[in-house]
C-alpha cells in the first residue's frame, strides 16, 4: 500500500481546514502557501475533497473551502478515497501464478493486511488528529 502525494496533501488540507474552521472559509492560497503545495495541484485534489462531501466551496470573491461536517465524523479513509479512490489490491498472485497455493496464500496474507490498514483508518477521524 502506497500513500500518494495528492492523499498527503488532502490530508494537510483537510486538517488544516478543521483546525481552522472557527474561520468559516478558508483559501485555497492560504493552505498552499502553509504547506509549499503547488496552488494548481491542490486546488484539484479540493475539488475531489468537495465532491466527496469532506469539504464544501464558496464561489467568489468571498469564496474558499470549509469542512463538509464535523471533523468526529470524517475518517482517514473517506479522504484517502476522495482522492486515491476505493482501497483496494491491484493485482491478484493468483491469477498471475494460475491459482497456485503461492499465489493464493500471497493474495490472502496482502487481503488480510489491506483490511486491518483500512479498519485503521477507519477509525481514525480527522478530530483525533488535531489533539
Amino acid at each position: 500500500m502506497k500513500i500518494t502525494r495528492s492523499t498527503g496533501y488532502a490530508l494537510l488540507a483537510v486538517g488544516y481546514i478543521a483546525k481552522h474552521q472557527d474561520e468559516k472559509i478558508i483559501l485555497s492560497q492560504t493552505i498552499s502557501k502553509a504547506y509549499d503545495i503547488p496552488l494548481e495541484y491542490l486546488l484539484k485534489i479540493l475539488q475531489q475533497l468537495v465532491k466527496a462531501n469532506v469539504l464544501r466551496s464558496k464561489r467568489g470573491p468571498r469564496g474558499g473551502f470549509s469542512i463538509a461536517k464535523s471533523p468526529a465524523k470524517i475518517n482517514m479513509l473517506a479522504v484517502i478515497e476522495a482522492v486515491d479512490g476505493p482501497m483496494e489490491g491491484q493485482f491478484s498472485l493468483a491469477e498471475y501464478t494460475k491459482r497456485d497455493k503461492f499465489g493464493a496464500k500471497a493474495d490472502k496474507a496482502y487481503e488480510k493486511a489491506l483490511n486491518q490498514a483500512k479498519v485503521v483508518f477507519t477509525r481514525t477521524k480527522i478530530a483525533d488528529l488535531l489533539k
